[in-house]
């Protein structure tokens, strides 16, 4: 097919990977702990891990489940955690044993927890003691037999980590930790995996690495399969894309997004590629320590959301950060909103740079070249050895700058869903598109703008409403916090756009709003319904709006 994107692409940056430049993500790791051993690879409140640390811990934990939990090739294994130097242990040491990893929000319920746990069928989990009570609650009703447990402070220096420990464990907003019968200690597992031989695991492409959950387009979270070679082949196709901008051995990048979701999780790989030191932010919420952590930093690259950019750029404390050595902020997820686009170029200099991508492309499929100088509004181009379309829902591609669904091909797609050979199906075209979901445009250059997520679309009599541009002009309004848009019943027009609101000004009436929104939106888009809440919204784990949240208490209502 022809790939007009190709020319937009930055001096440097390749069409295609060579995905066989590596095996598998143990050969990624390797060839790191090698290249960069004596440089930082992880920093957590205030303590550096090295490339051969990484390597002597993680070769440790791999050790341990090999021989003493006597785990086989395959089995998975949940991880629960935040963002801490445990997580990258962890996560490297199962991969490199040839076992599969299984991410897990450790803010899910006991009812989401038990669905994940036996839908994957795993058998150990690594969990933060703070939230093992969640897990004591399932446990009996999973096929988890082994527990390792960890503690906030578990891998900082002996005096800190004592403190730290301590101050976690009594903190009276902390839920007190419990310690499940059995459960193994995180350090005593590695101080058991070390005097342990360890097995090398050939292990290839077609290799199992992550079940990583999403609700996908419907239905109940599942399990998306990812293989070392879909995530190698992103590794190498992220690191090409940014290499403009980062060199090897030099870069220090701040990951406030958890870890277990997949574009943070990622970000950690292309990172580790590039012989950075990776920043970990345990509670990005805790905006004073966030400042301080930044402060302290010196970063050159920083990944995250708009409502994580947005909160920066509110905070009072984020006027004082030295941002001298900025090179690169990258912003996915969900959409970037032009107000904190602007903002966060005027206080910056940096333009933030939209990517593209979801779950079960590994992530990242589409971005913006990192070396524009201006948000562009757009979501960029493909990446390299990667083809996009946008298709009508039989499967045919529609006129240029026609809203279609955005559709993808490439290395980086998944194998497909867990056990689930039907909703697999239903995602790709018969000649191996995957439907993405998401509505957008592509014009004569390459260049694709995303509108919004198929199920999200607002239809009034007959016209389609994206709550993407209601709610950027909503974020115009300097009395909004935030705002979402969402459609509801309507006997005249079919649907009506509702938005909730969220003041930052507690004398906004919902005159404003409808005033400001016919300023800006032509008249059937313009809310028929404004509600206004004291509470945020609800939210992903990433700090995505729950539209489906919203949409069903709309209904319920």
């Amino acid at each position: 097919m022809s790939r007009p994107w190709l020319a937009q692409y930055p001096p440097g940056v390749p069409a295609e990977i060579d995905p066989d430049a590596f095996a598998s993500l143990k050969d990624v790791l390797a060839a790191s702990c090698a290249r960069f051993a004596d440089l930082p690879a992880y920093r957590s409140m205030g303590t550096a891990m090295t490339y051969r640390q990484l390597d002597d811990a993680s070769r440790a934990f791999a050790a341990w489940l090999q021989k003493v939990g006597r785990l086989q090739r395959g089995d998975r294994v949940a991880l629960m955690m935040p963002n801490l130097l445990q997580y990258p242990v962890a996560l490297f040491g199962v991969l490199r044993a040839g076992m599969v990893v299984v991410n897990v929000n450790p803010l899910y319920t006991p009812r989401e927890l038990e669905h994940q746990l036996n839908d994957s069928g795993a058998t150990v989990v690594v969990v933060l003691e703070n939230f093992a009570h969640t897990l004591a609650q399932v446990i009996e009703s999973t096929q988890v037999r082994i527990v390792v447990t960890t503690q906030v402070g578990d891998l900082l220096p002996p005096l800190r980590r004592l403190l730290t420990n301590a101050v976690v464990k009594y903190a009276k907003r902390m839920v007190p930790p419990w310690r499940l019968p059995g459960a193994v200690d995180f350090n005593r597992a590695l101080a058991a995996g070390r005097a342990q031989a360890f097995d090398e695991v050939a292990l290839g492409h077609d290799d199992l690495a992550f079940l990583q959950y999403t609700g996908g387009t419907t239905g109940v979270a599942k399990g998306t399969m990812l293989t070392h070679g879909n995530m190698v082949a992103n590794v190498l196709q992220v690191t090409a894309w940014v290499s403009p901008n980062l060199r090897d051995g030099e870069e220090t990048a701040v990951m406030p997004l958890p870890l277990y979701h997949v574009f943070a999780l990622m970000g950690c790989l292309c990172f580790l590629g590039i012989g950075a030191q990776t920043v970990l932010v345990a509670n990005p919420r805790d905006m004073p320590a966030f400042i301080k952590t930044l402060r302290q930093a010196r970063f050159t690259a920083i990944i995250g959301v708009n409502t994580l950019f947005r909160a920066l750029l509110d905070a009072p404390g984020f006027a004082d950060v030295d941002l001298r050595s900025l090179k690169l902020a990258v912003a996915g997820g969900m959409a970037v909103q032009r107000v904190v686009a602007q903002r966060w170029k005027q206080r910056t200099g940096v333009p933030l740079v939209e990517g593209y991508g979801l779950t079960e492309s590994s992530p990242v499929a589409i971005a913006n070249p990192v070396t524009i100088e201006e948000w562009s509004g757009q979501i960029g181009v493909p990446i390299p050895s990667t083809e996009a379309a946008v298709l009508d829902d039989d499967g045919a591609p529609v006129a240029l700058d026609e809203v279609g669904e955005i559709c993808l091909r490439g290395p980086q797609v998944m194998r497909g869903y867990w056990n689930r050979p039907e909703e697999t199906a239903e995602v790709f075209t018969a000649d191996g598109w995957l439907r993405t979901g998401d509505m957008g445009s592509m014009d004569e250059r390459g260049n694709i703008r995303i509108t919004d997520r198929k199920k999200d679309m607002i239809v009034v009599s007959g016209f389609k409403v994206f709550p993407n541009e209601v709610e950027d002009v909503l974020a115009l309004h300097p009395g909004v916090l935030e705002a979402a848009a969402i459609g509801v019943p309507d006997v005249r027009s079919g649907e009506a756009v509702k938005v909730v609101v969220v003041r930052r000004d507690a004398m906004l009436t919902e005159g404003d709003v409808l005033a400001h929104c016919k300023q800006h939106l032509t008249a059937y888009k313009v809310p028929r319904i404004v509600e206004f809440r004291n509470e945020p919204l609800p939210k992903t784990n990433i700090g995505k709006i729950l539209r489906r949240a919203l949409r069903e208490g709309a209904a319920a209502a």
